[in-house]
């Protein structure tokens, strides 16, 4: 089972209670985007789920209680992680930072680099050298390395250049084929192009759970996520 259920999410930075009871689910070969606006709580849940941000409450990973377990547990149990701002180790080079990341007997590399064969000209390069897409594409490759049971994956298309935008969305529309996934992702046409459910956030808690088809609602994006038109 690789579903995910979140009940009553609390958590507290730094004396600010950014959730405030979080609820949803996220079902199981299916892609499930996270969408609001910029500071309800987002990355903040995706950091709970991954034991980033201590938080109380429930997150069960098909049925088995995660809330207060470490992350490298978390991990080991088939939680694939692609954090908002990349977060690679820019001293190693490409190939460095998937071998830290390969967790499997048998990494899957012939993905990786199928999807990304960029990657494959600048294995020896060092990753801070990059361009923002080409890390982006190490940061998203390190996650499909492993056999992972759920993708959390966090602002990947944040920042990329519009040619990068495609090449990346392309990808996860291949992996999302055969993957549960929990996106949050600002490019609603990305979303709408691969979601089978979308959640809203705001102000720390879960307003909206449904289809992405109500992202061709004027009406509902601009109330739900304050912007006009969902095409970008």
């Amino acid at each position: 089972m690789s579903s995910l259920e979140v009940k009553d999410l609390h958590v507290t930075i730094n004396g600010s209670h950014i959730l405030q009871g979080v609820n949803f689910f996220v079902p199981e070969n299916k892609v499930t985007a996270l969408l609001g606006r910029n500071g309800v709580g987002k990355s903040t849940t995706l950091k709970a789920i991954m034991g980033l941000n201590p938080g109380t409450g429930s997150i069960k990973f098909g049925g088995t209680e995660i809330v207060a377990m470490p992350t490298h547990k978390i991990v080991q149990m088939g939680l694939g992680y692609v954090p908002e701002d990349r977060e690679i180790f820019s001293s190693l080079t490409v190939k460095e930072n998937l071998a830290l990341a390969a967790r499997d007997d048998e990494p899957n590399y012939d993905l990786v680099y199928s999807l990304f064969p960029e990657l494959l000209t600048r294995t020896s390069q060092r990753a801070g050298t990059l361009s923002g897409g080409q890390q982006q594409m190490v940061a998203i490759s390190r996650a499909l390395l492993n056999k992972n049971q759920i993708l959390v994956i966090d602002e990947p298309t944040k920042g990329l250049a519009p040619k990068l935008v495609t090449e990346v969305a392309n990808a996860l529309a291949h992996v999302a084929d055969h993957s549960t996934m929990l996106i949050v992702e600002q490019n609603l046409a990305l979303v709408k192009a691969i979601a089978q459910k979308i959640i809203v956030m705001d102000q720390g808690i879960v307003v909206f759970e449904g289809g992405p088809e109500n992202l061709r609602d004027e009406s509902f994006v601009k109330s739900m996520l304050g912007v006009s038109g969902g095409h970008k």
